[in-house]
């Protein structure tokens, strides 16, 4: 057994690792900013602190054999400063806290989102570039934190060894207590302000929670041998296969009792929308209401998203065992029982 620091521990995915690693019997400790008794029930040992906050940091990771860094502040509109302070800044503190403190692993929770310029990704492996420019602070302050965490690996740490790291792209991660990707979708949908962006043949990989959460355990585990063949590389965790983008969310919106979207908007006025509410809000120093179109959503929204899949599954043994059918079996129970959790 080892002991775990899971940052961002109340998260939705975070809270699915601590309660993966519970399960299998080691020792888990939360980072996060709240209080979250139904962890602390668990057994989960939780700390409150900020990312940005280097005393809290390295108070968390000590006596830590791995971290799982997956805390960090998403969306796709904020201040630049609080994207760079949360995911930049965080993961520099936790890096430090490792080579301090003798933490000889850590993997890092990116996203898919660090190789989006805006354009189609069809088969889309890891050695995809990053772009040359960014639609949102969010990819760019995660491409930074990846940078580093990729770059560190094989650094020395306090007390002897080396520091294996890794780095995780999960792509729209769904199921039960997502209050993020289906709450927006059913929230939107019930206000009448869902469109269709683009002609809705768009192609997309997603990955079920609780696979994404065993893609963590996983690489983890592979960190922890002699000659890991996952250290110092980034991979995309998905289902294994794309799904229709608009054919998936209107059976979201089916399980939640919701009508299909109907109404359609271009994927040029999409981005063109999104432009100008960017703008108003940027002039009116409105930086935490998000725009209700941006330019990044347009472009995800109409084009493919789907990666090679098969890096995680030769180098770490990760492959979905909870189908796309049974997550959306699951993710319908959930919403029946808590229709105003999402």
């Amino acid at each position: 057994m080892s002991t775990y620091l899971v940052t961002g521990a109340g998260g939705f995915l975070g809270r699915y690792v601590c309660e993966q690693l519970i399960a299998r019997g080691d020792t888990v400790r939360g980072l996060a900013r709240g209080e979250y008794p139904e962890l602390s029930a668990l057994g989960v040992e939780m700390v409150r602190g900020d990312l940005a906050d280097r005393g809290a940091v390295v108070a968390a990771c000590k006596g830590i054999d791995c971290v799982f860094h997956i805390g960090g502040k998403v969306g796709m509109w904020g201040h630049w400063f609080e994207y760079f302070q949360a995911n930049v800044q965080g993961t520099l503190n936790v890096l430090g806290a490792c080579q301090e403190l003798g933490v000889t692993r850590l993997v890092f929770t990116s996203s898919p989102s660090v190789t989006f310029s805006g354009e189609d990704q069809r088969g889309v492996g890891s050695e995809a570039p990053y772009p040359l420019r960014w639609l949102a602070h969010y990819p760019h302050s995660k491409a930074l934190a990846e940078q580093f965490v990729l770059t560190q690996d094989g650094t020395p740490v306090v007390g002897g060894g080396m520091l294996r790291t890794t780095s995780l792209r999960p792509h729209l991660v769904w199921g039960p207590r997502d209050h993020h990707l289906t709450a927006r979708l059913i929230a939107r949908a019930r206000a009448h302000k869902l469109r269709r962006v683009g002609e809705g043949k768009n192609r997309v990989d997603m990955v079920y929670v609780e696979n994404a959460a065993a893609s963590h355990l996983l690489a983890a585990d592979e960190l922890a041998r002699a000659a890991p063949r996952n250290a110092g590389k980034a991979y995309f965790i998905a289902q294994s296969e794309p799904v229709m983008c608009w054919d998936w969310i209107n059976e979201i919106l089916a399980l939640a009792s919701l009508p299909p979207v109907e109404k359609q908007v271009s994927a040029r006025t999409a981005y063109a929308v999104g432009a100008l509410l960017e703008f108003k809000h940027w002039l009116l120093r409105d930086f935490r209401n998000e725009p209700a179109m941006t330019r990044f959503v347009a472009r995800s929204l109409a084009t493919d998203h789907w990666f090679d899949k098969q890096a995680a599954a030769r180098d770490f043994g990760y492959e979905p065992t909870i189908s796309t059918a049974e997550g959306m079996r699951r993710l319908g129970e959930w919403l029946r029982k808590e229709p105003q959790g999402a």
